[in-house]
């Protein structure tokens, strides 16, 4: 019993064993195909890595080839251009070496010019010293004097040729001196009057009226010449009725009251109706349109000139010009001749053009207040203006354009220069002839007042005189100061328009007769 008991326990224990390794085997297999299956996707996914990398790798090296690529062609290009940059200096360097090595040359060419201009200058130098030597030696055999005396001989000679020398430069120098300024002045004036051009205007103080026929002088004149009176009381005018055929002149020294009285002729002699009443009518009429044109030939004026606002007092003053002259010139256009003058020397000198053409304009403007008030037209212009508030510029040139006050302001002269020029050009204005005969007389009387004088001519109208001087009294230096003291006493002692070319002449003549 204890062996089969025995006996079946090994029994059991072997087919245990056996079943615990068939079992165990069966495990195994399964661990086997699961450690396979592993072992194959762990293949592939190395397999997978390995070729990633690889690809990476070669990625990466084809990147790290192109970045070096890239940084060998950069350090090519700096290299070049550090090539390039140290060719240029080598070329510079060439350059300036030739330059240098040229002006080495020029220098020792002037070197050797200046030695030998040295050398000769020696050589001149002891020229004129054995010439001084030759005189002196001369100077001490003829007049027997010492070397001393000899000495400030020749020094005497030498001061006064220097003397001569120097007063003709300082002639030449001065002359050279006006001719650039008169040139400077000539142009920017002479630019001025190039670009203005204005009509001219002769002075009357009477006034024509055309009539259709001889019968409406009577109808003019009236029963018992109550139409005449009434047309002059009403106009403040002298109607002259003679015996020219079909006219009637209108005389008066006022050129606004006898532009009135012909405006009012012609009305009347059109409508027909002249009888007392009708004239009063008429003529009140026309000076209400005169008002009105005269307000408008200022406001005209004003605004062509673009010289801004202006009082309006002042703008009817600036249109009452129109019928003012002076010497034959119509003052209006003589304003705005001055006024365009001054505006165009103005923008030359770089100054502000609006206001030299407002003090042009405005520098007669005392001519236009009436005849009635007491003062010279530059104070009744100063005062008027000052009145309805002008800057103080316009102010000094109305005042200074005569010379009466000081000019305080650059514009002030070129309203003197304007004035002058505009006043002095060829038919502006005229004078009577005794005016003009006294005025050349004067000139005449002037020149000959001088020492050395032989004759003088007043020519070009009285706008040069020449002056013939005794050639036994007066040398060159002596002909160029005579000239100076003519012009100032001339400037002093006359009134004239524009300027007076005073011209010396010195002549000598030697005369042989061959026999």
């Amino acid at each position: 019993m204890d062996m089969m008991s025995v006996a079946s326990g090994l029994a059991g224990l072997v087919l245990g064993i056996l079943i615990m390794f068939v079992i165990a085997k069966a495990g195994l297999n399964k661990n086997q195909q699961k450690a396979d299956l592993l072992l194959k996707e762990a293949a592939s996914k190395a397999d997978t890595v390995v070729k990633q990398a690889v690809l990476d790798g070669r990625t990466q090296a084809h990147e790290l080839k192109i970045a070096a690529e890239k940084e060998i062609k950069e350090r090519k290009a700096e290299v070049t251009d550090m090539e390039n940059k140290l060719l240029r200096r080598e070329d510079n360097l060439n350059f300036r070496d030739e330059t240098l090595t040229s002006k080495e040359k020029q220098l020792d060419v002037k070197s050797a010019q200046l030695t030998e201009k040295m050398s000769k200058l020696d050589e001149k130098e002891k020229e004129l010293q054995a010439k001084i030597d030759v005189q002196v030696e001369e100077l001490e055999r003829v007049a027997s004097l010492s070397s001393a005396e000899a000495k400030e001989e020749l020094f005497a000679i030498v001061e006064k040729r220097m003397e001569n020398e120097t007063m003709a430069y300082i002639k030449e120098k001065e002359d050279e001196a006006k001719t650039i300024a008169d040139e400077k002045a000539r142009n920017i004036v002479a630019l001025s009057i190039q670009r203005l051009s204005q009509d001219e205007a002769i002075e009357r103080t009477v006034s024509v009226v055309a009539l259709p026929s001889e019968e409406m002088k009577g109808r003019i004149i009236g029963r018992e010449g109550r139409n005449i009176k009434a047309i002059e009381q009403a106009t403040g005018v002298d109607l002259i009725i003679d015996d020219t055929p079909e006219t009637i002149t209108v005389s008066c020294f006022d050129p606004i009251r006898r532009e009135v009285a012909r405006l009012a002729l012609e009305h009347l002699i059109k409508d027909g109706r002249i009888q007392p009443g009708r004239i009063e009518e008429v003529v009140n009429k026309i000076k209400k349109e005169m008002d009105a044109n005269i307000a408008k030939v200022g406001e005209e004026t004003v605004f062509k000139l673009g010289i801004g606002k202006i009082d309006r007092e002042i703008v009817k003053l600036i249109g009452r010009l129109k019928y003012r002259y002076s010497y034959g010139q119509n003052a209006l256009q003589h304003s705005i001749e001055v006024a365009n003058l001054c505006g165009y020397m103005a923008v030359e000198l770089g100054l502000n053009q609006n206001l030299a053409k407002r003090a042009g304009l405005l520098h007669d403007i005392g001519k236009a207040l009436d005849t009635e008030i007491e003062g010279s037209h530059i104070e009744l212009g100063y005062k008027f203006c000052k009145k309805h508030g002008e800057r103080e510029v316009v102010l000094n040139a109305i005042q200074s354009h005569h010379g009466e006050v000081e000019a305080k302001f650059l514009i002030s002269n070129l309203v003197i220069a304007a004035d002058t020029i505009s006043a002095a050009r060829p038919g502006a204005r005229y004078e009577s002839l005794q005016n003009y005969i006294n005025r050349l007389e004067d000139l005449e009387r002037i020149t000959k007042s001088f020492d050395g004088v032989e004759s003088s001519y007043a020519i070009q109208a009285g706008r040069e005189v020449r002056v013939m001087a005794v050639p036994e009294k007066l040398d060159d230096l002596a002909c160029h100061k005579l000239a100076r003291d003519i012009k100032d006493k001339i400037e002093a002692e006359l009134t004239y328009p524009g300027q007076i070319k005073v011209t010396v002449i010195r002549e000598t003549r030697s005369c042989e007769l061959a026999k």
